[in-house]
């Protein structure tokens, strides 16, 4: 019998929103937890990036939602429309309402794809690609492994995105495929990037440097992805100068790695919830919301100044699940989460920069070794190990190295 009152509404049944409602319910198993997704498949979007490097099976990312709610969960198969934290009320496309004690809202970010002229039509023929759709991942494979010579182009749009490293770890791997096949020096690399750095996080700026050099790939700071004519195998690029003006201009391509720009859900954006920016307010340290002491947020939608990666996902959700279950209790917050993000850099097929760091870029490894060194080691846990603590694991409740840290 579906309740009346749910306890708990999580909005999201991707990685934040099934790992909060397992960490929940393994704290308080008797709540009445409900999950809003409409989807059928929950993905593993981590390892897109390997697959478009022809490192990774794509099916091994895709598994039935219903076989990942936790125990306990009600899944809730339909989208939310409509947020009313006054009324501790959540709508639903369908029409039907639901009521809350306490929101964790966990719906993930969209890409904004009609934000480039004429990517929508061209993705997924003409050398257009993504890895950050699943069904062009293995596409990206195949325009890497039929460049023989010409110009690829890797572009990275303005920040926020989720996992800030997948840009050019997609230039990486393609390099050393064509590195390995004797190709590279036939191929014109450009790496377009609306930011003014190459990594957000300086320590890593002089590893990831000596892959850029090895490749002969070009950066191109300051630009960003504007247009794109599939047919005519041409995009157009917006560089802002230094007095603050800008220039469009137009580059062909044979390959054209599109990362596209990135925001919060519209309901998310159009709720009493959000910040400025259209995230989910939330206090950096507790992921409560200022203003309505029952709603937490965590995941990619979330509005704290970290690194929107699954890593951050592992350590977010028992933060929440512990603040939920204080107020739930009359108590004030007690978990605190420090930023934590993990982004391994995939510099090669079979290497690794593991960059793991918190709020204001502060590095946080977990391992006592050099973390700006490519390491072997850090390429198995990416390759291997990680799939396995995530679906075996983070979305089955189990904190291993994720407890937080104390107010």
């Amino acid at each position: 019998m579906t309740p009346t009152l749910w306890d708990v509404v999580v909005i999201g049944g991707g990685a934040a929103g099934i790992a909060v409602a397992a960490s929940i319910l393994k704290r308080k198993p008797h709540l009445s937890v409900a999950i809003v997704e409409p989807s059928d498949r929950h993905f593993y979007q981590p390892a897109w990036t390997l697959v478009g490097g022809g490192c990774f099976n794509p099916a091994n990312t895709c598994k039935a939602t219903s076989k990942l709610i936790p125990n306990g969960a009600k899944w809730l198969r339909s989208r939310v429309t409509e947020m009313e934290p006054t009324h501790n009320r959540v709508t639903l496309e369908d029409g039907q309402s639901l009521n809350y004690q306490f929101l964790v809202v966990a719906p993930g970010l969209e890409l904004n794809l009609g934000a480039i002229e004429g990517l929508e039509s061209s993705l997924g023929k003409n050398g257009v690609t993504s890895n950050y759709l699943f069904e062009l991942a293995s596409y990206t494979w195949e325009c890497v492994r039929n460049l023989q010579r010409g110009r690829a182009l890797f572009t990275q749009p303005p920040m926020p995105i989720k996992c800030a490293g997948a840009p050019q770890k997609a230039m990486y791997l393609s390099c050393h495929h064509w590195e390995e096949t004797g190709t590279l020096g036939n191929i014109d690399v450009q790496f377009h990037n609306a930011g003014a750095v190459l990594f957000g996080v300086a320590d890593f700026v002089p590893p990831l440097m000596e892959y850029v050099k090895r490749y002969n790939a070009n950066l191109n700071f300051n630009s960003t992805l504007i247009a794109v004519d599939g047919p005519a195998r041409e995009a157009t690029f917006r560089r802002t100068n230094g007095d603050g003006t800008s220039t469009d201009h137009t580059e062909p391509f044979d390959m054209l790695h599109v990362v596209p720009p990135q925001r919060a859900p519209q309901f998310v954006r159009d709720s009493e919830l959000a910040n400025e920016a259209g995230w989910v307010a939330v206090d950096e340290a507790t992921l409560q919301h200022p203003r309505f002491a029952n709603v937490f947020s965590l995941g990619d939608a979330c509005g704290a100044s970290n690194a929107k990666t699954a890593a951050a996902v592992r350590k977010q959700a028992p933060v929440v699940a512990e603040n939920l279950c204080a107020v739930l209790e009359n108590r004030a917050p007690t978990a605190r989460y420090e930023g934590y993000g993990a982004c391994p850099l995939t510099v090669e097929k079979g290497r690794v920069v593991l960059a793991e760091f918190g709020y204001q870029g502060k590095l946080q490894p977990s391992f006592p070794l050099d973390p700006t060194v490519p390491r072997r080691s850090m390429w198995w846990l990416k390759r291997h190990a990680m799939p396995k603590i995530y679906f075996e694991l983070m979305l089955k409740g189990h904190e291993w190295l994720a407890r937080p840290g104390k107010l």
